[in-house]
């Protein structure tokens, strides 16, 4: 019988903010939680949170982080949070964030002296960007970022792509790719369900919708989508484009959607939080548009799959790693004109659109309950290798 487990899991962000990495630590520690043992998730403090969960959350404080939409920069140094961890016995750390949350971690591995994993989920370069116009602070934030990532114990990447990412920044260690999960069940969802959100959105039966998950940002591949969805417009193809999001780029977005003519064509309906909601627009679409060269795992990509939904990716893109063209996905070039030929071709074909989503859902699904027992696995053998679990 396998010894249960206690672990800490530490991220800059954690809900009411909604984002793959906050998703991918709360489902660790839920089903660690359920499954093997304890798990204990510190994060910074956010006004709306409600940390009603079956396991312990500990907030340390925070503000409202400029220019990143609904995210919050926390203080490090929290004696609340080290009264709160010292309750616990700790066998192993799983940090999800090179920044505070390290800051934190590392603090508490010279305490308890436990290995750390880290799991790169995301391209934080292009984050940084985004924030920072200095480069020479770029510069000195990414030395940061390297630094605490090379002092964990073992680094994870959440695909192949985001390991070449990361070697790309400088890292130079090994890396062990551990796939993130999809807390959906893999079914769709029911169509009492489906059409009741058909009528709530007004879509006219039998129009082809097409969905978008995840924060509004233009570094999300969206400008593509735009593009494309004016050629195919142009050329005769009429449809509903749902956007499921929000983030700091909407209003140049609606800007964007308006000066090419099909905002009357696009639905907004912001960030759904209730994963039975998101579920139901899964089920809805025809085609999940997902054209992001940022994102290192695609998350989304897995969701859609879990109801049968194919998407539409950037060829070489880490999202559409595990994805073969017209078999169970759909791969464009990174650009309007090949998103625009793609839907003009296989929009034609419902059937066919059918069967690559079903080959979707047998080939590129993998559910949370899988990732997380695999990574069990290997927490096991980084705690050996450490040496020996520690406790306060």
């Amino acid at each position: 019988m396998q010894e249960l487990l206690n672990v800490c899991l530490m991220n800059d962000s954690f809900p009411p903010i909604i984002d793959g990495v906050s998703n991918a630590v709360y489902n660790y520690a839920r089903i660690i939680q359920e499954s093997y043992g304890k798990a204990v998730v510190v994060t910074p403090q956010h006004p709306e949170a409600e940390d009603d969960y079956p396991f312990q959350v500990l907030r340390y404080p925070s503000i409202k982080a400029p220019k990143l939409h609904d995210y919050r920069v926390g203080s490090p140094f929290s004696a609340t949070v080290f009264h709160g961890l010292k309750t616990n016995t700790v066998d192993l750390i799983h940090l999800h964030c090179p920044f505070t949350s390290a800051i934190y971690a590392r603090l508490l591995r010279n305490i308890a002296k436990v290995p750390i994993i880290f799991t790169y989920h995301t391209k934080y370069d292009i984050d940084i960007k985004e924030v920072i116009a200095s480069k020479g602070v770029q510069k000195s934030a990414l030395s940061i970022i390297l630094n605490n990532i090379e002092a964990c114990d073992e680094v994870w990447a959440v695909s192949r792509g985001a390991g070449e990412n990361l070697r790309s920044l400088g890292y130079e260690g090994d890396y062990v790719v551990m796939r993130n999960g999809v807390d959906l069940p893999k079914a769709r969802a029911g169509e009492e369900e489906v059409e009741k959100l058909r009528d709530d959105l007004r879509i006219p039966a039998n129009t082809l919708i097409f969905l978008f998950v995840g924060r509004l940002m233009w570094y999300k591949g969206i400008g593509i989508i735009l593009d494309g969805l004016k050629k195919a417009r142009d050329s005769g193809l009429k449809y509903k484009m749902i956007f499921v999001g929000s983030g700091a780029d909407k209003a140049e977005i609606d800007v964007r959607a308006k000066d090419l003519g099909i905002y009357e064509d696009c639905i907004f309906v912001g960030a759904i939080r209730d994963r039975a909601v998101l579920r139901i627009y899964y089920s809805l679409a025809d085609l999940l548009l997902f054209p992001s060269t940022f994102d290192t795992n695609g998350l989304v990509v897995a969701e859609a799959a879990s109801c049968n939904l194919p998407s539409v990716l950037v060829e070489g893109s880490a999202a559409a790693e595990g994805v073969e063209n017209i078999r169970n996905g759909l791969l464009i070039d990174e650009n309007g004109d090949s998103m625009a030929a793609t839907l003009l071709n296989v929009c034609r074909n419902r059937e066919l659109m059918r069967q690559i989503g079903q080959r979707a859902a047998d080939e590129i699904y993998v559910s949370w309950n899988d990732s997380v027992a695999k990574a069990v696995e290997r927490y096991n053998v980084v705690i050996e290798r450490y040496g020996s679990v520690s406790s306060w």
